[in-house]
């Protein structure tokens, strides 16, 4: 699978992490991520992974910032893109099975390497249901 991935500061560590663990595994990432800690504009890192969507050139994203909040809004100024905000395992699976959610959003400063693990794995392997939920995901497009 093609993956693209971007950080800010805050998730430098964590995306370091998240890559090595995607790497193993065999997918193909394009890491758009600052690998310093020094202060930056996370959008700098996030627009690129949601034009690399848009582009067809990954299949999925994954976003790293201190709360995820301003990486997941920045992506979802995109047309195309269901970013969405996870915390959780749990969050994450549903993020993909209800919302074919394209794009993880990690709070870096609040989960674990574990924890972000798990949720990066459950992400980008489990499947869309449809069904009732693809109705509601045709209304979300912008007017």
């Amino acid at each position: 699978m093609n993956i693209s991935i971007g950080n800010d500061h805050a998730g430098v560590d964590l995306k370091k992490e998240i890559v090595m663990h995607l790497e193993l595994k065999g997918h193909q990432l394009h890491n758009h991520g600052t690998n310093s800690g020094d202060s930056v504009d996370y959008a700098d890192f996030i627009h690129p992974v949601a034009n690399d969507l848009e582009n067809k050139k990954a299949d999925m994203g994954i976003i790293v910032c201190g709360s995820g909040n301003g990486a997941a809004m920045t992506a979802n100024k995109h047309r195309i893109i269901r970013a969405a905000l996870c915390w959780s395992p749990e969050i994450s699976k549903l993020s993909r099975q209800h919302n074919n959610a394209n794009i993880l959003s990690i709070p870096g400063r609040f989960v674990n390497k574990e924890l972000a693990l798990e949720m990066v794995d459950l992400f980008i392997t489990t499947p869309f249901e449809g069904g009732r939920h693809q109705k509601r995901i045709d209304k979300i497009p912008c007017l």
